[in-house]
């Protein structure tokens, strides 16, 4: 799919690398647990089905998690009139449109591609947002979609989470196989390998994602702020939201802190100086910086 968005050759270099060293981790992760397990079969169809299950059922699966619905123009003109101005403007199909009735201030787009998208907003951000902020905000969501990179960090995100579930796996299928005691210095040296081998996937894993999902957000910002013409509004977005998600208290925060990944910011409360080592998301000065910069080469008032 081609669009007006700005294209970005790093993002898809990114991307691809991502993909690529992901593939091999998992691949090398699955022959180790089948030499461990000593059962392919089952080992590779729990991974390709869950796997499979991520990429087919992704944008279910968030709605479901956030509370989303997916709404009509009648139910929601205004936030509909702007997603089909700005797809007009960036000649991309419209997406599903869906909100969510949650107070914390937030959109996402997933799924596993242009024809099968959805944006969701959630209540909190439309009662907080000015119409050329959302529209911002929106653009910044559409980009993901159009760069394609919703369904990158969707499998990126995803294969993670089979690395706790073999570990899972591992621990049941040891302890109800019905072995003998004699056994039992076998089995603990299998779980202890299994959930090592598991750790380290993990660890290079979410290292990857983290290194992908911080620049895919500048990209997204940068692509936006191109396409609407109007990066203060996107800049004063986001500092309105940021702001506003430090003062929503931490367990209210923790629901949705699983999908930061796609937040348009992440879900993480005052103070969290470790958290934002490891986010998903550059800081905010680092974004509204490039926002400025985008400003002066567009001849507008600096955000």
């Amino acid at each position: 799919m081609r669009s007006r968005f700005a294209p970005d050759r790093q993002l898809t270099a990114r991307m691809g690398l991502t993909l690529f060293l992901l593939g091999l981790l998992y691949v090398a992760f699955v022959a180790v647990l089948i030499a461990l397990l000593k059962s392919w079969i089952l080992v590779v169809l729990i991974a390709a089905g869950l796997l499979a299950a991520q990429y087919w059922f992704s944008d279910r699966i968030a709605l479901f998690a956030m509370h989303g619905r997916i709404v009509t123009p009648e139910e929601q003109p205004e936030l509909h009139g702007v997603i089909d101005r700005l797809c007009a403007i960036a000649d991309m199909p419209k997406p599903r449109v869906a909100v969510s009735e949650m107070d914390l201030p937030n959109a996402f787009a997933t799924g596993r591609n242009a024809d099968h998208a959805v944006v969701c907003v959630t209540t909190g951000m439309l009662r907080r947002l000015e119409p050329e902020e959302l529209e911002g905000v929106l653009a910044h969501e559409l980009s993901h979609v159009a760069h394609r990179d919703v369904a990158v960090i969707t499998i990126a995100s995803f294969l993670g989470v089979i690395a706790g579930l073999m570990v899972r796996f591992a621990f049941y299928s040891q302890l109800f196989g019905g072995r003998d005691r004699r056994d039992d210095q076998n089995t603990a040296a299998l779980l202890f390998a299994v959930m090592a081998v598991s750790a380290l996937v993990y660890a290079l894993s979410f290292l990857l994602i983290r290194a992908l999902s911080r620049y895919r957000e500048l990209a997204a910002d940068r692509a936006a702020a191109l396409l609407t013409g109007r990066p203060s509004a996107l800049a004063s977005a986001l500092t309105k939201v940021t702001g506003d998600i430090a003062r929503i208290p931490t367990q209210d925060l923790r629901t949705a802190q699983a999908f930061n990944a796609f937040f348009f910011t992440p879900a993480l409360g005052p103070g969290s100086t470790v958290a934002n080592l490891f986010s998903t998301h550059p800081t905010l000065e680092r974004r509204l910086d490039q926002l400025a910069k985008i400003s002066a080469e567009l001849g507008r008032p600096a955000p």
